[in-house]
């Protein structure tokens, strides 16, 4: 399986967003099916980059905040969360720029994943409505998984359980994400508790879960890697946060990459593996 690791290149982009300026904290980002183009949060802010470095332009810039952007397989849209009207909800741009169109009305934040197999709908986590049959007490921090058409329309619910940072296989038949089983914060480094987040697989079409990590701390931000049999998520098994790569037919795991005191976030995939962090 190719691997190519992409480092967010802060250090030498302070040249990106103004020459007077020294950017910190460029968060969330998100590598284009391509590889080509890099989304980016910077200060409640949008920006494209390309990956190879250059001048970073807006994508989405006003006065409310913009974060988590996903895109399209086909590269075309970029979804994101913005609180343009008090709580998160959820917006789709094209990718060349635009005016960004609102998918979503609920009065609870709203926070994007990933699109569907044929990109006519938009996956995103919310806290809205558990079903009468779930055992987890109902809490705003424990998101059910939705499903919206790109479009605008109605919105479906997927799983009324957590499933956090959803990813759909290219064919559709499967849902790769993390667990949350309690309000620990997201935040937090070297969590090992009962509420620690695992790696999980849905069969959309057998309706059933597959738990795939076994490390007692942390597993998170799964991505599908190109050929769908294996997947790149985040883990502490090395003490800090850092790749690992792992093959679905026998859940055997490597790590990929060795930073430590500085973890990594914010994990996203090109077509090619490139990984971009």
């Amino acid at each position: 399986m190719k691997k190519i690791c992409t480092l967010l290149g802060l250090l030498l982009c302070a040249q990106l967003l103004s020459a007077r300026e020294n950017p910190e904290w460029m968060r969330y980002p998100a590598i284009s099916p391509d590889g080509k183009t890099i989304v980016f949060t910077y200060q409640g802010s949008l920006y494209k980059v390309p990956s190879k470095g250059g001048e970073a332009k807006p994508l989405v810039k006003n006065q409310w905040y913009n974060f988590k952007a996903v895109w399209s397989s086909d590269g075309k849209y970029i979804a994101f969360a913005s609180n343009q009207f008090g709580n998160f909800d959820i917006f789709i741009i094209p990718a060349t720029g635009g005016e960004a169109k609102r998918l979503t009305w609920h009065s609870t934040d709203e926070y994007p994943y990933d699109f569907s197999e044929n990109n006519q709908r938009v996956i995103f986590g919310a806290a809205k409505l558990d079903a009468a049959s779930n055992r987890q007490f109902p809490s705003e921090s424990l998101l059910e998984l939705y499903k919206v058409p790109v479009a605008g329309g109605r919105v479906r619910q997927v799983l009324t359980t957590p499933a956090e940072d959803a990813k759909v296989s290219a064919d559709g038949r499967y849902i790769i994400y993390h667990d949350r089983k309690g309000r620990e914060n997201p935040w937090r480094k070297h969590q090992v508790s009962s509420i620690a987040r695992d790696i999980w697989l849905y069969d959309i079409q057998k309706e059933t879960h597959k738990k795939l990590s076994s490390f007692v701390g942390e597993d998170r931000s799964p991505v599908f890697a190109s050929n769908n049999k294996g997947i790149y998520y985040l883990s502490e098994k090395s003490g800090d946060f850092n790749i690992y790569e792992m093959s679905l037919s026998d859940t055997s795991s490597h790590q990929v990459t060795f930073f430590k005191e500085s973890p990594v976030r914010f994990l996203s995939v090109a077509s090619d593996n490139t990984l971009c962090f």
